[in-house]
């Protein structure tokens, strides 16, 4: 039961106390668990969004993949407002302030529908130069204007249910978001087949519909998130003035910026890899592109458990608790590093049915082996990094946060891929972003040892 507001015009007290008072890990499982879900509901969402759409013929479905960078940058900018929510929220909440707890979770969800409609205008007046100099001909535009035309106008419905579920999340309800990210992903299933192949008096809208169904899917998850009970009692205009607005922004903007410029890198880096793979032929290409596809699914855990680690870190960060939040990390470090090792031994036992099933050639299958083998044993080291970003970022120290990214990245990652791969084909890339990984984790390590050192 939560406690009786203070005042009328301040939000209900958290009645989540677990992420102050509760033990670390049964905590931190109760909370990550919800967020797995919902992580496997948006994979099949794209799953089934691209499944669709191959229906239509190859061109619609080359042109779609034509929008992924674009998407996924303004995905990133979501993802960076939702994690600089997450952690002013969040330390906020530790330190008690519930006041302006609303105010920032209002002025966040303000800043999330700004950002959607400049995203909406900008996309729209740059739609066909934007596309053309990512290498789109003029068989495909029609295509991408009919899709990104209807997508471009949804923006804002992609960014605001991401702040409104991170201000949850920094509440520490996760349970909430997994629902809802279900509920997105059961209902883009249906609208998909009714908006592109048409049923009954829905018309076919082909790729357009696609579009429209997951805006309609993203905004239906809004409109449910902004009557969640929890929610009705943060979001709200009592109090609010400019010059409030702006401080709310640029405390926000300091976590967020950062934030989102790191999440663009990794589709950079990957990008990146991937050119420096291709140098060794397509059948090298077509085993790299099905281990990142792999690699993905074996990190769920990590990823689920970053978004969670962070409220926990934020909150008892703001009400003093250094020496639980050191526990917290190192706890999470030493469990995905042994988490890590079991999926690799997993791995190693499926390996023949999954060369089996996935590669058609040898050569393809001789190169995933060595994928397989190699690049899954340092998932544990590179989640160590994932959440060593994440509690530095909930700490309120984005810059390190965003130099630990950049490091691994392209300090590391990238040019020991290229040395592995002239001394060694392959097998040497893959060793190169093995021991990338090895290294960086250490250095991750270290940088959150001098980041709590600072606080006590």
């Amino acid at each position: 039961m939560s406690a009786p507001s203070p005042s009328p015009a301040a939000p209900p007290r958290p009645a989540r106390r677990e992420l102050l008072e509760g033990p670390i890990a049964a905590t931190l499982l109760r909370k990550t668990l919800p967020v797995i879900g919902g992580m496997i509901a948006m994979m099949s969402f794209n799953l089934v969004d691209t499944w669709f759409i191959s229906r239509l013929g190859t061109e619609e479905l080359a042109a779609v993949s034509f929008t992924f960078p674009v998407v996924f940058t303004v995905i990133s900018l979501a993802i960076g407002l939702g994690i600089g929510t997450s952690a002013v929220v969040g330390r906020r909440l530790g330190r008690g302030e519930f006041d302006v707890v609303r105010r920032r979770a209002t002025d966040a969800a303000l800043l999330g529908l700004l950002v959607g409609l400049v995203m909406t205008a900008l996309g729209l007046a740059t739609l066909g130069p934007l596309f053309r100099l990512l290498g789109a001909d003029a068989v495909l535009m029609p295509h991408i204007r009919a899709y990104m035309g209807v997508w471009y106008f949804g923006a804002a419905a992609m960014i605001v249910p991401r702040v409104l579920n991170s201000i949850l999340r920094a509440h520490g309800n996760t349970a909430t978001q997994g629902l809802m990210m279900g509920l997105a992903a059961l209902v883009n299933v249906v609208l998909d087949w009714w908006l592109i192949f048409g049923v009954g008096p829905f018309p076919a809208l082909g790729v357009s519909g696609a579009a429209l169904a997951t805006v309609l899917s993203w905004a239906l998850m809004a409109t449910v998130l902004l009557f969640q009970r929890e929610l009705r009692g943060l979001i709200g205009l009592a109090g609010f003035t400019p010059a409030g607005l702006l401080d709310s922004w640029r405390e926000l903007g300091r976590i967020a910026g950062p934030a989102a410029l790191t999440s663009v890198f990794t589709p950079l880096a990957m990008g990146l890899l991937t050119r420096i793979v291709a140098g060794h032929g397509h059948d090298a290409v077509a085993a790299f592109g099905v281990g990142t596809r792999l690699e993905a699914i074996a990190q769920i855990a990590v990823l689920g458990l970053s978004m969670t680690l962070s409220p926990l870190v934020s909150q008892n960060a703001g009400a003093g608790q250094y020496a639980r939040v050191g526990r917290a990390i190192t706890g999470c470090f030493l469990f995905v590093l042994a988490w890590q090792l079991l999926v690799w031994g997993l791995l190693q036992g499926l390996a023949p049915w999954l060369v089996a099933a996935y590669a058609e050639h040898q050569a393809v299958g001789e190169v995933l082996r060595a994928f397989l083998w190699l690049v899954p044993l340092g998932l544990g080291a590179q989640g160590v990094v994932i959440l060593a970003v994440s509690s530095c970022n909930a700490l309120h120290r984005p810059a390190r946060a965003m130099r630990l990214s950049v490091v691994r990245l392209f300090v590391l990652s990238v040019p020991l891929a290229w040395l592995g791969g002239r001394l060694g084909g392959t097998t040497g890339i893959f060793a190169g972003m093995l021991l990338a990984n090895l290294l960086m984790a250490m250095v991750a390590w270290w940088q959150v040892r001098v980041v709590l050192g600072r606080y006590r």
